[in-house]
């Protein structure tokens, strides 16, 4: 079966992602979040670094994982990098949502790279995969930050990565 060339684009900058992942590596003076996805055996640990205005002024990751666990990884580092807490969550609930298969209209427009992931969700076993890295941006921020102000900020965000 002949992959269309938007497949293969798709299929591309995944590839690419996951081959030279950007914002790999560890911030110092940070203690990384680790995260792992017991299914696949993917471990991800996560930095984050906010600016007096809790946006998120630096992030890394580093780890093992999948060619979907780490392309999401990367994606996901240059999507938030600059957002605030509102911003990255709600981009991490249309990523959600994307990845599960639902139809987020135009909203794909807003994650860049990542929305080349909607594929995912035709295979729920990588689901965890992808969305591994979003997990554990939210946890992170809810340690950073306390979980009383993520969870107003993200309260339609559940850890596991599915809408309430």
């Amino acid at each position: 079966m002949a992959l269309s060339k938007l497949d293969r684009l798709y299929r591309a900058v995944i590839l690419d992602h996951s081959s030279n992942p950007h914002h790999r590596g560890v911030l110092e003076g940070v203690t990384p979040l680790e995260l792992n996805n017991p299914t696949c055996g993917d471990v991800i640990r996560l930095s984050i670094r906010l600016d007096k205005d809790k946006k998120i002024e630096d992030i890394a990751f580093d780890g093992s994982g999948c060619s979907i666990s780490t392309a999401s990884a990367s994606m996901m580092t240059d999507l938030v990098l600059g957002k605030t807490i509102e911003e990255a969550c709600e981009l991490s609930e249309i990523f959600s949502q994307l990845v599960q298969g639902e139809d987020i209209g135009e909203m794909d427009e807003k994650l860049g790279d990542a929305a080349f992931l909607q594929g995912v969700s035709q295979f729920p076993q990588r689901i965890k995969c992808a969305t591994l890295s979003w997990n554990a941006l939210k946890k992170l921020m809810d340690v950073e930050v306390g979980e009383s102000v993520v969870e107003e900020s993200c309260s339609h965000f559940e850890n596991d990565g599915e809408k309430e």
